[in-house]
């Protein structure tokens, strides 16, 4: 009876993770994650991306080697350091210098915000260390690891938003349709899996980034003159 109840009790808490990650990382999340695009809008005003096959590259480099890498490499370090104030504000202050325009700051401290805020529902006093501002990937990793998520699923699921978010963006661009979407996801998982566990092995001495065209897209876009989104 005892081993049942263990197995159960750790059951119940893997579930209540997975729902937690569920919730958090959903487009229903109100951090409005739909206002960006993370220059996107500007790479399929330039003809960089104008089908499902070149989306689906796109997001791949930046989830192996562009930004949402480093974005991931963050949420671990967060992830880790979920009750070290001091190794949390070191964290969210190299968040902030790695943001590479300052359309890219705006989308990574404003979803900070927006996440911690809605956080609140789960109190915790991770929420009091952070304070009400941090970047998204410090918020998301910092209170995941205080909630015990585990970090590769957490990071899968951070992952897996940012590509669905970005999806959702070249539908409302016009350049795929929901079903092309589904497809560039699933084309994804892969990329996806390999990354999270990458980045649940590295550490801080792992960043870096060579997505060059997904930055001059993110800069431009501070200039464009009829958007649809506010990166």
């Amino acid at each position: 009876m005892g081993m049942v109840t263990t197995t159960s009790m750790a059951e119940d808490a893997a579930t209540q993770a997975l729902l937690r990650l569920v919730t958090w990382l959903s487009p229903a999340f109100p951090v409005g994650s739909f206002s960006y695009s993370g220059g996107l809008e500007q790479a399929v005003h330039d003809g960089l991306v104008t089908s499902a096959d070149e989306l689906r590259l796109w997001l791949e480099t930046l989830v192996s080697n562009g930004a949402a890498w480093n974005d991931a490499l963050l949420l671990a370090e967060s992830y880790r350091a979920h009750d070290d104030a001091r190794r949390l504000e070191a964290t969210g202050e190299l968040a902030e210098a790695l943001a590479g325009s300052r359309e890219r700051h705006m989308e990574t401290m404003l979803l900070g915000e927006a996440f911690l805020a809605a956080a609140g529902h789960w109190p915790h006093p991770v929420l009091e260390m952070l304070g009400s501002t941090a970047a998204y990937p410090v918020a998301v990793g910092a209170v995941a690891g205080a909630h015990r998520t585990g970090l590769e699923p957490t990071l899968a699921a951070f992952l897996n938003a940012t590509a669905s978010s970005a999806v959702s963006v070249a539908i409302r661009c016009g350049v795929i349709g929901q079903r092309d979407g589904v497809g560039v996801l699933a084309g994804l998982e892969a990329a996806i899996t390999a990354v999270a566990s990458r980045a649940a092995r590295g550490s801080l001495d792992d960043l870096g980034s060579a997505a060059i065209m997904a930055d001059i897209a993110s800069l431009r876009h501070e200039t464009l003159h009829s958007r649809l989104f506010r990166s």
